[in-house]
């Protein structure tokens, strides 16, 4: 079984992060050998990084940053759902990446973002980052649309929104890529040194 961290990007009070990654996986055909926990950053409430070694080193001064690690290790893949802050990710997602780099190597990764104009943008910036971390990140990556037409009064995602429905389709194709990269990862030979 894999276990796949699905991480909530944004920290701002009137978020729908919640609510789209809630939708996001409820999309999901389910599948035997994948198993979905999501990692709410505002939960988290990582400081801004202020660990003194660099994180490719791996040596760890403070607790927060040793429970992070541990609790990215623990995961096989990721799928990070950000929203799209004036045409680029959240500081919160940046910060939040960087504060680790062996953690994330060679892990599948799916980039889901959302916005007004479906944060590809955003997907796109952050994809240079999971590059740089090592991640596998497949190359489908839903982008949501967001319209006025989805929210209540009070700013809210409606209960009733049939919008998602849309992006069902893409979202699975983005996890049976994810499933292929796990597949690759287990035919590579091991090095027996």
């Amino acid at each position: 079984m894999k276990h796949i961290g699905v991480i909530i990007g944004s920290t701002r009070p009137n978020r729908v992060g919640p609510t789209i990654t809630k939708w996001l996986l409820q999309s999901i055909t389910p599948r035997h050998n994948i198993s979905f926990e999501i990692i709410d950053l505002k939960a988290w409430n990582l400081p801004l990084l202020d660990e003194p070694e660099m994180p490719a080193k791996g040596i760890y001064a403070n607790e927060k940053t040793k429970q992070w690690s541990e609790e990215i290790k623990s995961k096989d893949g990721f799928i990070f759902v950000t929203p799209q802050y004036n045409l680029g990710y959240p500081a919160s997602l940046k910060n939040a990446v960087d504060y680790l780099f062996k953690e994330w190597n060679e892990k599948p990764a799916i980039i889901a973002s959302y916005a007004y104009r479906g944060g590809g943008k955003a997907a796109d910036q952050f994809r240079q980052v999971t590059s740089g971390l090592k991640l596998k990140t497949v190359e489908t990556m839903p982008a949501i649309n967001l319209s006025v037409e989805m929210f209540n009064e009070e700013g809210r995602i409606k209960d009733d929104v049939d919008g998602f429905d849309q992006y069902s389709e893409v979202i699975n194709k983005a996890v049976t890529e994810m499933e292929e990269e796990f597949n690759k990862l287990e035919e590579k030979p091991v090095n027996p040194l």
